[in-house]
């Protein structure tokens, strides 16, 4: 059994409807599921204007492959109606495999973990509410930790 971190989020509809959709369907997908709140945060790393996404962190049992979670969490958006018409575009819901307990793993349409979660506030803040002692297992740091770090980073310097 694996501990799977999954991040939500969404910009476009009812944002909260499509969360609450996706978190139903993953406690049918993974055992003893802890939910993060919900975090509204300004869009990062998209082109043109797009409104406030509503993100959290989900963290669960599994013993499923990397693959069949990716194949789930793509089944998961298509029923929300995500459409991917261009790279970062607004969308209905986004659901990205974080981490799958120590796997590493850098395929084809697939890397875990995450390759870009380390620098995401939206993704460190909802996932340490919930699992501040999950560990990457790149850096070896905790969720915690990267979390902090990554807010001293964001912190301009004093002049």
């Amino acid at each position: 059994m694996d501990r799977v971190a999954v991040a939500l989020g969404g910009n476009l509809g009812d944002r909260r409807a499509h969360l609450d959709f996706a978190v139903s369907r993953l406690r049918a997908s993974f055992g003893n599921l802890l939910v993060s709140r919900y975090y509204e945060t300004e869009p990062v790393g998209v082109s043109g204007p797009q409104p406030p996404f509503l993100n959290a962190a989900a963290v669960g049992d599994t013993t499923a492959s990397a693959r069949d979670i990716l194949a789930t969490l793509m089944a998961i958006e298509r029923e929300r109606g995500r459409e991917r018409p261009f790279q970062n575009a607004a969308r209905t819901l986004d659901l990205d495999l974080i981490l799958l307990g120590n796997l590493v793993l850098d395929e084809e349409g697939l890397a875990v973990p995450h390759p870009r979660f380390r620098e995401r506030l939206f993704v460190l803040e909802p996932l340490a509410e919930i699992a501040p002692d999950l560990v990457d297992p790149v850096t070896g740091s905790t969720v915690d930790a990267l979390m902090r770090a990554l807010r001293l980073r964001a912190v301009p310097p004093t002049t």
